[in-house]
Parts: C-alpha cells; sequence; structure tokens
C-alpha cells in the first residue's frame, strides 16, 4: 500500500495504525493478566526458553530473546528480584553465570499460559481459523519487510 502524500494526515486509514493500536491492547491485557501472578510480559520469552532448555547463559538467553547483553542483564535482575529465576556460577568462567527457572516459576508458568491464551481467545473473537491464518501470514509478511535481509525468518 502506497502513501498518497497530497491527502491530509489520516492515520487511521493505514494499516500501520491499526497494528500499533492493537499491538498496544494486547500488551494492555497481557499485563493485567500477568500483574497478578507477579509476572511481566518481558519475562516470557525467558522463562519459556529456561521451561523448554533447561539451564542457560545469559548470552544464550539474549540471543534467544533477540535482545542486546546489557537488556537482558537488567531483565534478570528483575526476574531474580520477584524471585523467577536462580543463578548458579559458571564452572570455569567466573564471569558468568548458568540461568534456571525456580521451583515457584515453574508452578506458575502454566497460568502465566492459560491467561496468554484467554486474551488470545478474546482478540480473536468472532475471527475464522481461515482468517487468523491469513492475519499471522499477513503480519509475517510485514515483519519480513521490516527486519534486516540476515534475521529474515524464510
Amino acid at each position: 500500500m502506497k502513501s498518497n502524500n497530497s491527502s491530509p494526515w489520516a492515520p487511521e486509514t493505514l494499516s500501520t495504525y491499526w497494528i500499533n493500536q492493537a499491538s498496544r491492547l494486547l500488551m494492555r491485557h497481557f499485563e493485567q493478566r500477568l500483574r497478578p501472578l507477579n509476572f511481566g510480559i518481558a519475562y516470557l520469552p525467558v522463562a519459556i526458553a529456561l521451561d523448554e532448555k533447561g539451564e542457560m547463559l545469559q548470552k544464550q538467553l539474549a540471543d534467544y530473546a533477540n535482545v542486546e547483553q546489557p537488556t537482558m542483564a537488567a531483565l534478570l535482575v528483575r526476574m531474580e528480584r520477584d524471585g523467577l529465576i536462580v543463578k548458579k556460577p559458571h564452572p570455569e568462567d567466573k564471569r558468568s553465570s548458568y540461568i534456571s527457572l525456580t521451583p515457584r516459576a515453574r508452578v506458575s508458568l502454566p497460568q502465566v499460559k492459560g491467561q496468554l491464551f484467554a486474551v488470545v481467545e478474546q482478540a480473536t473473537q468472532g475471527l475464522s481459523e481461515a482468517e487468523c491464518s491469513a492475519l499471522i501470514s499477513v503480519l509475517q509478511r510485514l515483519i519480513n519487510n521490516l527486519e534486516p535481509a540476515e534475521t529474515r525468518r524464510g
């Protein structure tokens, strides 16, 4: 879709405006559902990685979540403060630590996922399976258009 520079600014006529609105609402609903579980949406990539792969190093988690090391370090500090992860010193590299989920985090993760799926159900209510598939396909294409070539998903 091309923009028409000669017409007045009307962001609500652009698909990206509605994508942004949907994203903001989704994040608000996710955070509201997760707050009572003492869990933030930003914790999800780390918690999922540790749940599926077991203990990992900070660098591995940063790569998995596609964030910079300082961002991951700050996130891990918050997660440790909230009792969701524990750190164990690396046996050979004293600057590194293995990170794993606490038992409390493992118990709450199914509830967290359940709340996330409840928001997805609310957001996609009334959409057919075909519409949901088409939406995913279009959003994936949009993301691929914006990502650098070396990080594209196929």
